[in-house]
């Protein structure tokens, strides 16, 4: 099945929300989001007490993440700012797997007392871990495994034998048996090695590989495990004439590995983008439509409020509201404000005729967008906000100069 470009609102309400909350902003779609989760936990229905771990790092505003916790996901925290997030919205306990990298002790001893399922990233975090664990019981570790040659990246994530993330087997079996007389109820293995792959058979051999370092693993250190976490990487298709991702088609292949490995262990997930990306929309305004050596449409977003296109070359589908079935008869670069070249949301990209004041909405940033925006030039991140039944909520206002200097210690004088 190919792309749906069908927005979820169209320009009188575009134009309703400018007038209250100013462009640029974020605009998300909760019907949207629902049926992506629905459609995520369906699909893996025949799993032993499956869950999505949402990548809290996708999108951390906590209306959506209440959105997610209705719908039976728990969350992936990455740092301290996100488990004391996922801790304000009242979750604790197995609802938090916590996976970070060069964790300091801190870290461990908040995502311990949470109760959090603590996946351990490095051999040397061992110590640290059960420094900070003091004795105490915890339900669930987890460690990252890194396959090294035995598995290809792709171009997002690149090749794990360049990737700072997860350990070897022979790694993975010396801290397990540095854990295995810890006060620890149960173990268990995760991997992440794709990001936005779109390959549904991608993820089954992933599986295998997870199981064959089960297997070596339990078998070195006379430990079973309890769950594994295949990590995220359900891709978006972010280009028209992308296939969708089949999440029912590779859940089905995961299964048959299961059933034919005959494992029986809890299955874990932690996709985000796959869930809130298609879902979210940078709503942007034309400001000036400049002829250079070539015609640039000039918009009141910069990379600062999405920077994947810059950072990436990542490329989003771009929707004048209003001009929809217009005619794409012009070549427009799409740029922002920034004081750097890259600062580009598109290249070359046909377009209906463009003009001063028209409503530009870039396609799938409901993942990897508000939340990777900076401050650079004095930039402010844009407001967010939720379009739901009753209509349009505020779940984010739009940073000001008051916020941008809040942290600063003028000097006297």
């Amino acid at each position: 099945m190919r792309k749906n470009l069908q927005l979820p609102f169209g320009l009188d309400v575009a134009e309703r929300i400018a007038a209250e909350y100013s462009t640029p902003l974020y605009i998300y779609d909760e019907t949207g989001i629902r049926t992506t989760a629905k459609k995520l936990n369906t699909a893996f229905s025949w799993a032993n007490s499956y869950k999505n771990y949402f990548a809290v790092k996708a999108t951390p505003t906590p209306a959506i993440l209440k959105i997610l916790y209705e719908e039976g996901m728990g969350f992936d925290c990455s740092s301290r700012a996100e488990l004391l997030m996922v801790e304000r919205l009242g979750v604790t306990g197995e609802d938090i797997f916590f996976t970070s990298n060069n964790t300091p002790k801190e870290d461990f001893e908040l995502a311990i007392t949470l109760g959090a399922t603590v996946n351990i990233d490095d051999l040397s975090q061992v110590p640290v871990f059960v420094e900070a664990l003091a004795g105490r019981e915890l339900s669930r570790v987890a460690m990252r495994y890194n396959p090294g040659n035995l598995k290809s990246g792709n171009a997002i994530i690149g090749e794990p034998t360049e990737a700072k993330y997860g350990m070897s087997i022979e790694s993975l079996i010396a801290a397990f048996n540095q854990l295995k007389d810890q006060n620890i109820h149960s173990f268990g293995l995760h991997t992440m090695v794709a990001s936005n792959e779109l390959q549904t058979s991608y993820f089954a051999d992933t599986a295998e590989l997870l199981l064959d370092a089960v297997d070596q693993i339990e078998q070195a250190t006379d430990i079973t495990f309890s769950f594994v976490n295949l990590g995220g990487g359900f891709g978006l298709n972010y280009r028209a004439d992308q296939e969708t991702f089949n999440v029912e088609e590779a859940a089905g292949e995961i299964q048959a590995v299961f059933q034919k490995r005959a494992k029986d262990l809890l299955l874990c997930t932690e996709n985000g983008r796959y869930v809130t990306g298609p879902h979210g929309y940078l709503l942007t305004r034309v400001r000036y439509v400049m002829h250079k050596h070539k015609t640039y449409l000039g918009v009141d977003a910069s990379m600062h409020n999405l920077m994947r296109p810059g950072m990436y070359g990542a490329y989003h589908h771009v929707t004048i509201l209003g001009k929809e079935t217009h005619q794409t008869k012009h070549i427009y670069d799409i740029v922002g404000a920034l004081c750097e070249n890259n600062d580009k949301f598109a290249i070359d990209r046909d377009l209906p005729e463009a003009e001063v004041g028209d409503f530009l909405v870039v396609h799938d940033a409901g993942a990897h967008g508000h939340s990777m925006g900076f401050n650079y030039n004095g930039l402010l991140r844009s407001a967010e906000v939720l379009l739901h039944g009753s209509g349009v909520q505020l779940i984010r206002r739009a940073e000001t100069t008051d916020d941008y200097f809040r942290t600063i210690v003028w000097p006297e004088g």
